[in-house]
């Protein structure tokens, strides 16, 4: 364990049915929120998750793997089904999705304070639980750090404006926000991802990040912009490419200090060589995670060893 910086990540666990071309599914753990929690901890992080799991094997199996890597599982106590996900890979290991998901996560406080929350995806605009995970951000930001990343998934997002606005409320909330082009592009179409990023910079966040897949990584900031190439590696799939980003990502600034209340004043002070190094531990991290099956980010060992490559 590097520190004992809590971080608290409130969002969904999804069972991935991955599909390939002419082979069995195969049940993977994931969810945009719990792969995230899932990097953090094999990163170091003291990582806590508050979620929902069903009392059934895709429960289990997702509960034991997030454990094995050292997440704090809290659970609302909720019985509804596992959330599932049919992710259907093509030849070149990009994925489509299809969800059988509910997200009812009842009001509450955690355990003990956290020094920084991070939020995103389905749990963030998905009722009745999404007031639940904007409340609870709300009682607690005054006292801590706050990153969101979209993760938009349009089959589940319902009306388009709604979306939007529920989307853009998370973004003002937040410290760090974290969304790929593709996310952009589907909240705000016609609209460059880069005038979107400074749009929403404008709102409240310290920092927008802005991954581009194989293209590299965008950070927005008051005072211009910072970009980074993607390291060079061969794809077996991109689930949890952008998961992995995040949590490589928070892992970066957590180690600079920039995380938790002591945090923000120094986040609103990012210079390029900082912002620089958090894009480049975020790019390896998700580098490594494409490079192998699943959702499956590097540990520390690995994430080093993929910086020395950069």
């Amino acid at each position: 364990m590097l520190d004992t910086l809590d971080l608290l990540v409130i969002g969904e666990c999804v069972a991935d049915i991955v599909r390939l071309p002419g082979a069995a599914d195969q049940v993977h753990p994931g969810g945009s929120p719990a792969n995230v929690a899932y990097g953090l901890a094999r990163l170091g992080r003291r990582a806590t998750l508050l979620t929902q799991l069903g009392p059934d094997d895709n429960g289990r199996l997702i509960r034991d793997h997030l454990a094995a890597a050292g997440v704090e599982v809290r659970t609302d106590g909720a019985n509804a089904p596992t959330p599932l996900a049919a992710v259907t890979l093509d030849d070149a290991g990009q994925a489509a999705y299809t969800f059988e998901i509910t997200w009812t996560l009842a009001p509450g406080t955690p355990e003990r304070q956290p020094h920084h929350v991070h939020i995103g995806s389905v749990a963030a605009v998905m009722e009745p639980g999404a007031a639940s995970v904007l409340a609870g951000v709300e009682a607690l930001r005054a006292s801590v750090t706050v990153s969101y990343d979209p993760n938009v998934r349009p089959a589940l997002m319902g009306d388009h404006a709604e979306a939007v606005r529920r989307v853009e409320r998370c973004v003002a909330l937040s410290d760090v926000v974290k969304a790929s082009d593709e996310d952009l592009a589907w909240l705000c179409p016609g609209e460059a991802a880069e005038q979107v990023a400074e749009r929403w910079l404008a709102t409240g966040p310290a920092v927008v990040l802005l991954t581009r897949g194989g293209g590299g990584a965008l950070a927005v900031l008051p005072g211009g912009q910072v970009t980074v190439d993607a390291l060079r590696t061969e794809v077996v799939d991109t689930v949890g490419a952008g998961d992995a980003f995040m949590s490589g990502a928070l892992h970066a600034l957590a180690l600079q200090g920039l995380l938790g209340p002591d945090g923000r004043q120094r986040l609103r002070a990012l210079d390029r060589g900082t912002v620089t190094d958090v894009l480049r531990h975020a790019v390896a991290s998700a580098a490594v995670t494409v490079a192998r099956a699943g959702a499956n980010p590097p540990d520390g060992t690995e994430l080093e060893a993929a910086l020395a490559r950069s």
